[in-house]
């Protein structure tokens, strides 16, 4: 596991999903420029236009690398995902300033969540390494999923559209997407040397302590507990229940109880490998990683990556 070179003096590279000239991206460069002023540092901020998010950020790592500096992600889940993704790669430094609705990933290793502070806190840290886990090739740093949960993020994203971002909308979509939850799926699941055939709505799998405990689904003791840590993720499969069982699940999760629940099995591994039953060769499946959406061809291998994500934090 070999330290990337980072040089506090280099220039760090700031990757903003958004196009320059609109009011909050004109705030957000604003207020990056004031800070590296204050700290007496460098550094460049880059606006990628939609649809070139991840160009930007693979040029930004690339750079980030050569130069023994940092490449920052502003934004959300999936700015931050999109980030990691490229700097993983590469195996450069990587910074976060969050701007999401839950900041998980951020909270988890200590990143304020209020952009001005996050920027000073980013300005005196260092690179440590960090867990990382993937789905085939995707990077995931929070949870990735299939079956119903990939469902509750697009209805999630509609409903935000519509009536902004905030953590009641969110809850609100959630509860109307289970309501009208209906499909089950069929799936093989391979992890330790065992195989299940299970019925299920969907499958969650975790890999931030911070989300897993929240929702009661983790602990801070030992591995058994379901914490998603050193070298390990957590598996967590929704049994085929009636509307009232899954308000009830909602609940639960809302209260961070849901590990109380009988409607759900969840069990704790270094990676799984799942095939939709039934399913022709060549098939892709929708998934969500990090509040993204996409399809990926079965069978589907999710797994702790060997090396860690560099990422600047405070020991």
């Amino acid at each position: 596991m070999q330290r990337p070179l980072f040089n506090a003096a280099a220039a760090l590279r700031f990757v903003v999903n958004g196009q320059a000239g609109h009011s909050d991206a004109d705030a957000t460069r604003d207020a990056i420029e004031g800070a590296l002023r204050e700290a007496g540092r460098s550094g460049t901020v880059l606006f990628a236009a939609p649809g070139e998010l991840a160009q930007v950020a693979h040029k930004a790592a690339a750079q980030a690398l050569a130069e023994g500096s940092a490449v920052v992600a502003v934004g959300g889940d999936g700015t931050i995902n999109t980030v990691a993704q490229a700097a993983h790669a590469v195996g450069c430094t990587m910074g976060v300033i969050p701007k999401g609705t839950f900041n998980y990933f951020a909270r988890e290793h200590g990143v304020p969540t209020e952009t001005l502070e996050a920027l000073r806190w980013l300005l005196d840290a260092r690179p440590e390494p960090v867990q990382i886990a993937a789905i085939n090739d995707q990077v995931f740093l929070v949870n990735t999923s299939l079956g119903l949960y990939p469902d509750l993020l697009q209805d999630r994203e509609a409903w935000k559209a519509r009536f902004g971002r905030s953590r009641l909308v969110a809850f609100g979509a959630g509860m109307a997407t289970l309501l009208r939850a209906q499909r089950r799926i069929r799936l093989a699941i391979e992890f330790d040397n065992q195989r299940q055939d299970m019925r299920t709505l969907t499958l969650f799998v975790g890999n931030n302590r911070l989300q897993l405990e929240q929702l009661g689904l983790g602990g801070t003791g030992e591995r058994s507990e379901g914490a998603a840590a050193d070298g390990h993720i957590t598996a967590v499969v929704l049994k085929p229940i009636g509307t009232l069982a899954m308000v009830g699940l909602m609940l639960r999760g809302a209260l961070g109880q849901l590990g109380e629940a009988s409607g759900i099995e969840r069990f704790v591994c270094r990676g799984l490998v799942v095939k939709p039953s039934r399913m022709r060769a060549r098939r892709k499946v929708k998934v969500a990683f990090d509040g993204e959406v996409g399809w990926m061809s079965s069978p589907l291998t999710i797994r702790v990556l060997p090396q860690p994500l560099w990422l600047l934090k405070k020991a």
